[in-house]
């Protein structure tokens, strides 16, 4: 026990719940949709990220069953946490995008203040959601182009992209369905609060912990990219669950969520680049050593990765001919590396069913 009687958790102990709440010890039978707000979002910076998200999660799941989703506007593409692109319910886009406004109002001033000098911004989310009015439909390229029509001398891709942050915009399918990449549609998606209530935030923090915690106040931050949680966690504290980890630092929970046994085991799952699992927490020990982590993330980069009993110990590539390369990152024995090739043979015959299948060892 830590201080004042806190149950102290192990780091496997963490991993457990990550892994539980995560649906990673185990697929699990739920639709698209309400899986996705369970996991509150998946990562969908390449369209294919969130196919593989779901299928290492569900008993069930073809591609078709996410593209419809998003072909009906279930499940919307957008800017989100850490102003990145995510894919979440129409539901929770309008919870979670008035948090981010102003952590997506700082990031555009980071990166394009100085190319939108002289701009009055008030006035170009105005045009830019006169020109969407109406369910138009237009690239970033396109719509940055018609912003600087009436803007002499404006940055026609500062304005695109400065949109994008400030008017709560969607990108339509076929965007961020299977393979289809190009340039980004905009459209404004309708009934977004211009600014969040102090309930919304902390409901934020609620959802969070229900897919991540238990977790610090620094986790939820590193998550969402968002500042001032600590008074929200602390508003919210007569409500939550206090632990440890050893290191002695405060984790907060929901009190209706159990820490399943450390003992629980934990299959072997390919997760593709940017899994969430791997990047909402500051202390990613849960998952990856330090070393580790530093050969998986590098910059803004996240590789695929193997988990093995839980935690990473390998990445992964596949290459336009069906061959699958594991590139091992610590020791695997015999038996985790024949767990490996069969869980990656199944994700080789999702993604490209009736194909031939290699799987190789780069190690």
């Amino acid at each position: 026990m830590g201080a004042r009687g806190t149950a102290v958790l192990s780091p496997r102990a963490l991993n457990r719940a990550l892994l539980s709440r995560q649906l990673l010890l185990g697929r699990v039978d739920l639709g698209v949709a309400e899986a996705t707000e369970h996991l509150f979002g998946l990562n969908a910076q390449d369209p294919d990220l969130a196919y593989f998200a779901l299928w290492n999660r569900l008993e069930r799941f073809a591609v078709q069953d996410l593209t419809v989703a998003i072909e009906r506007g279930v499940l919307v593409r957008s800017t989100m946490m850490r102003a990145t692109q995510h894919l979440m319910s129409a539901a929770d886009f309008r919870l979670v995008r008035p948090v981010l406004a102003p952590l997506l109002r700082r990031v555009q001033r980071n990166a394009f203040g100085g190319r939108t000098t002289g701009v009055d911004l008030g006035e170009l989310v105005a045009d830019a959601a006169e020109l969407l009015d109406g369910g138009g439909v237009l690239t970033r390229p396109e719509l940055g182009r018609a912003l600087a029509r009436t803007r002499p001398g404006a940055d026609a891709q500062a304005l695109g992209w400065t949109v994008q942050y400030l008017l709560a915009l969607v990108h339509p399918a076929p965007s961020g369905t299977w393979g289809k990449r190009g340039a980004t549609p905009f459209a404004v998606f309708p009934g977004v609060p211009e600014a969040a209530t102090a309930d919304d935030v902390r409901e934020l923090i609620r959802r969070y912990l229900a897919a991540f915690g238990p977790a610090t106040v620094a986790d939820a931050r590193t998550w969402s990219g968002v500042s001032g949680l600590r008074e929200v966690f602390e508003q919210l504290r007569p409500e939550l669950r206090t632990y440890t980890d050893e290191a002695g630092r405060e984790l907060f929970d929901l009190p209706d969520h159990e820490i399943p046994s450390p003992d629980l085991p934990a299959p072997v799952r390919l997760l593709a680049e940017f899994d969430a699992t791997l990047l909402a927490h500051a202390d990613r020990t849960r998952v990856m050593t330090e070393p580790i982590r530093r050969q998986v993330c590098q910059g803004a980069a996240v590789a695929a990765t193997v988990l093995v009993d839980g935690t990473v110990a390998a990445t992964w590539t596949k290459d336009r001919t069906g061959v699958l390369t594991v590139a091992p990152l610590r020791s695997i024995s015999a038996a985790g590396r024949e767990a490996i090739e069969a869980e990656a043979v199944r994700l080789l015959e999702f993604a490209a069913p009736g194909a031939v299948h290699d799987v190789r060892f780069s190690g």
